[in-house]
């Protein structure tokens, strides 16, 4: 399933050529047909990322909302309408590019009301600038559970996924089976700031690379291959110390960790 990061590069990049455009839309599939109409011939006002959700505001007052989920995919065409291959959910055309949509978890045109409900399930997206902090704090302070479940929780922070979530972890030398409210302020306020570097990083990116390169013995200027971009997420020793990493089930998913550089 895509991170933040992924959510948030998505919004900019749909922004350049659907915002400010009177835009055509379509369901090839036929599954979204009811709700393309409703927007079919509406300008696009903006484009707002949400943790893992994407909203499109429509000049008449609806609000698109989609969730890739794990198979949720966009394709832009740049200055080109091609025939729709696949299963195209949702087609969006503007002046500049057209866009297509396939697998999302959710697509459908809602009002505002209804976006408004979503939001407030979520806790705070670490790269938004109307994020408090102080909410995530709160809530893992409060609660038993791990905080490697707690980084997955969306309605505590939203927009971290499994890889975010042990890279931060890591950095910050926080073993993931840690209850939350054995994180003291001052740990949780360092994750915090972690987590909103390395997904800014990502944004920038437009992938994953969380190993200064620094530690990395690599000419300078050469990529970062994917599989040497992370500490401890898919490694089988820590870049560190050397010491075997290992992995607590978490969330439902691996949680990679160091426990020498992550002591419990």
């Amino acid at each position: 399933m895509p991170e933040g990061h992924t959510i948030h590069r998505i919004a900019l990049d749909h922004s350049k050529v659907l915002v400010g455009q009177t835009v055509a839309v379509s369901s090839p599939q036929g599954r979204f047909s009811s709700d393309a109409e409703l927007v079919d011939g509406a300008a696009l006002d903006n484009i707002e990322a949400y943790g893992k959700h994407l909203f499109y505001w429509w000049d008449n007052g609806y609000v698109g909302h989609v969730h890739l989920g794990l198979f949720g995919k966009f394709k832009v065409f740049v200055g080109s309408q091609p025939e729709p291959r696949g299963a195209v959910r949702m087609r969006m055309v503007s002046s500049l590019a057209t866009v297509d949509l396939a697998g999302p978890t959710a697509c459908a045109i809602e009002t505002v009301a209804q976006r408004d409900a979503i939001v407030a399930r979520l806790g705070p997206d670490p790269l938004r600038r109307d994020a408090q902090p102080s909410r995530a704090v709160e809530r893992i302070r409060r609660s038993k559970q791990a905080i490697g479940a707690l980084l997955l929780d969306q309605s505590v922070l939203c927009g971290v996924g499994n890889v975010y979530r042990a890279e931060a972890l890591f950095i910050t030398g926080i073993h993931p089976q840690r209850p939350g409210q054995g994180c003291s302020d001052e740990e949780l306020l360092a994750l915090w700031a972690v987590v909103v570097g390395m997904l800014r990083q990502g944004v920038k990116d437009n992938r994953i690379v969380t190993v200064d390169r620094n530690e990395l013995d690599l000419p300078r200027g050469r990529r970062i291959k994917r599989g040497d971009a992370t500490y401890v997420y898919h490694r089988d020793r820590c870049i560190r110390c050397g010491s075997a990493v290992m992995t607590a089930a978490l969330g439902g998913r691996p949680c990679y960790y160091c426990p020498t550089c992550q002591p419990s």
